[in-house]
């Protein structure tokens, strides 16, 4: 784990992030989610934390969305709530699994209906997708970045190919902490590639 030298807080004032799992400058993966063929987007096989907040901007977005969604409002999200400093308001619910698929997942094809409605109507996704989603193969845990679980064990079918972890999220993590977080990362990448042969860094 790197301190950082600074408090970085997200656009939504939690997670405050100070500091960084180095392991996100070397696990892989494939990265480019929509050219996938083979996973069957696998990630969205279960919900995903969200903070309350985000539930209400999803809520507020109204009929119309709910019937793109294909479920009832009533039925999105799981009834228990969490408290959570590192989550914008405090607090975080699930998103629910339906059939085996998150309740915002495509049915009919592939990808994220919150993504595809906000793309198709000029709207920020990061306001109405979960950020977990979002930066998901890294998380956030008691201040620091850090690789998602899936990404340590090789549970996530894409591991060990592609980008870094880093790499792959880095405009992402950039929208949501700002472009100081991602100087002091750029930094400690080039210093950990520096410590890498050329060989070992280059990647499938």
């Amino acid at each position: 784990m790197i301190a950082l030298g600074h408090e970085y807080p997200s656009a939504f004032g939690a997670p405050v992030i100070r500091a960084v799992d180095a392991r996100i400058f070397s696990l892989r993966y494939f990265a480019r989610c929509m050219a996938c063929g083979f996973c069957r987007d696998q990630c969205c096989s279960y919900g995903v934390d969200i903070d309350v907040a985000n539930m209400e901007r999803l809520r507020a977005l109204g009929p119309a969305f709910e019937s793109f969604v294909g479920v009832p409002q009533r039925d999105w999200f799981t009834p228990a709530l969490t408290l959570d400093r590192e989550f914008p308001a405090g607090m975080h619910g699930r998103t629910r699994s339906v059939d085996g698929k998150c309740v915002f997942a495509e049915r009919t094809g592939r990808g994220c209906r919150i993504h595809a409605w906000c793309l198709g109507r000029g709207l920020d996704y990061h306001r109405f997708k979960p950020m977990v989603s979002i930066l998901f193969p890294v998380t956030f845990e008691h201040g620091a970045l850090v690789p998602s679980p899936e990404a340590v064990d090789g549970s996530l079918v894409c591991s060990g190919q592609g980008v870094t972890l880093y790499d792959g999220v880095r405009e992402e993590i950039g929208w949501y902490f700002g472009d100081g977080l991602l100087a002091a990362l750029d930094e400690i990448r080039e210093s950990i590639d520096e410590d890498i042969p050329q060989a070992a860094r280059s990647g499938p």
